[in-house]
């Protein structure tokens, strides 16, 4: 066992939902199996039901036959079944949470609050837990995405929370940022000087940043159609990617300094208003069409929609970023549902060479490329330009593909999930992967700026079919500078 961990009481509240049943328990499992977790840590499930233990212990073991990689290993679940105790609780009702008082006997444990419920509970769990008198310093709290739906929204709810618990305390969590792809981007860019020379507006052309999806909204209704995808998806993972890819280099790797360097960039996006929305964002809502040879239905025909619904489930937006590092560069995000594949992935083009001196053999150089493969397939491609192996011709050049896979098809080894990272994270009290206040003010900010600007020039959704990249217009959107989405 790692013997900088401590015990926690880790308490789950929303542990009925989609998210503790996907993602927090298997990674808790997972956490357990590789001898993460202390000895005497507890596992809390706290929701609105009139429950024994045991019924929590079945509704877990059933969370891990479902979303586990692999067979439940007899041995482990003993164990991790043994850290399981529920706790019935309405958290509307605040003289519940002396239930979750009476749990709470053991003094020295660190506690772990992991809100996985909507963000407007929140406010509500931090007045219970101040009730019970457990927002003291050894206790911390989990914040899921949304934090808000614009800025003023956001500081409402991050102002009161404030008033139980202390920025130190609080851990806003963005689950890419756990993924081993994207911790792998400081490595590259930092303990490369191959790519640290040569990572700024003198050698790069242009940066594409995709993150597609098959799916449509799968019974999210109510929360989807009142954020839309540019405030799932935009405001946090496409925004923070583009962060961690444009940044400077940090004094150190500790939280204060990368967020430093963030927070320069976000100051630094070239403001998207009234004024330019429509020259360099693309909205769009999906139609029925086919994905996988099966044909699926349109988002207005999704069961219980509204059928006069605007929200957009694609956006594609050209950014420029306003420094001398990244002055005249483009960034072009797209993400959107239901299209082509699913997908995420940064795709950095560098400029092409002034002279051809190759031009009797191709009339045209093209540009090198850099991949990096977030999912599925995670690694990273270059794309060089090399001599083919024959003797007709001293320079018959092709394109060629210098491919680092990240993990191999037959690799058994376990694939950390994102969450695995993060909860461990939060374990050791360490928040260099967690996002900043600073950081989502900045960040609501840009984006309020761009949707305020769909309503003023009362901008809606392209129709686009389920199974296809997106808009025609999306493509244009790069046309127009002439290049082209990978």
């Amino acid at each position: 066992m790692n013997k900088i961990m401590k015990a926690c009481d880790f308490i789950i509240f929303g542990t009925k939902g989609d998210l503790a049943k996907r993602k927090l328990l298997p990674s808790l499992y997972y956490l357990e199996k590789f001898k993460y977790i202390h000895k005497d840590t507890r596992i809390i499930g706290v929701g609105r039901a009139n429950w024994k233990n045991e019924e929590y212990i079945n509704l877990v073991k059933k969370s891990l036959i479902n979303f586990l990689n692999e067979k439940i290993d007899k041995k482990i679940w003993i164990k991790f079944s043994s850290r399981l105790k529920f706790c019935n609780l309405d958290i509307y009702h605040i003289n519940n949470f002396l239930n979750l008082k009476n749990i709470l006997n053991k003094k020295n444990n660190i506690l772990i609050n992991y809100f996985a419920m909507p963000s407007n509970t929140f406010v509500d769990i931090c007045k219970g837990l101040k009730k019970i008198k457990i927002n003291n310093k050894l206790s911390r709290i989990v914040l899921e995405k949304p934090l808000g739906n614009n800025l003023k929204t956001y500081n409402q709810i991050n102002n009161k929370i404030l008033k139980y618990f202390n920025e130190s305390q609080i851990y806003r969590i963005d689950h890419y940022l756990g993924k081993e792809t994207i911790l792998n981007l400081l490595i590259l860019r930092f303990a490369n000087n191959l790519f640290f020379s040569n990572w700024d507006n003198n050698i790069i052309d242009s940066v594409q940043i995709t993150i597609s999806e098959e799916v449509g909204i799968e019974g999210r209704f109510e929360y989807f159609d009142k954020v839309g995808q540019m405030r799932d998806m935009v405001q946090n993972h496409l925004l923070q990617i583009l962060l961690l890819i444009t940044m400077s280099i940090p004094l150190n790797l500790n939280s204060k300094s990368i967020k430093n360097e963030k927070i320069k960039i976000l100051r630094s996006l070239r403001c998207i208003d009234y004024n330019n929305v429509e020259k360099k964002t693309v909205i769009g809502q999906y139609t029925s069409g086919i994905i996988n040879n099966k044909t699926v239905s349109s988002y207005l025909e999704e069961i219980g929609l509204n059928k006069k619904s605007n929200t957009e489930t694609f956006v594609s937006i050209r950014v420029d970023i306003d420094n001398f590092k990244w002055s005249g560069v483009p960034f072009y995000l797209r993400t959107g549902k239901r299209l082509n594949k699913k997908l995420s992935e940064i795709v950095i083009y560098y400029k092409k060479l002034p002279i051809n001196l190759f031009n009797d053999n191709i009339k045209e150089l093209p540009q090198n490329k850099l991949i990096i493969r977030l999912q599925p397939n995670e690694g990273i491609e270059i794309h060089i330009l090399n001599k083919i192996l024959n003797l007709k011709n001293k320079y018959n050049l092709q394109l060629n593909k210098l491919n680092l896979n990240f993990y191999k098809k037959n690799d058994k080894n376990h694939k950390p999930d994102a969450y695995e990272r993060l909860i461990l994270e939060i374990m050791k009290g360490i928040k260099t992967l967690f996002i900043s206040h600073e950081e989502i003010e900045e960040s609501w900010k840009w984006v309020d700026s761009i949707i305020n600007g769909w309503k003023e020039k009362k901008m809606t959704p392209i129709l686009y079919k389920s199974g296809s990249w997106g808009p025609e217009e999306s493509n244009n959107l790069l046309k127009n500078d002439k290049r082209y989405w990978n």
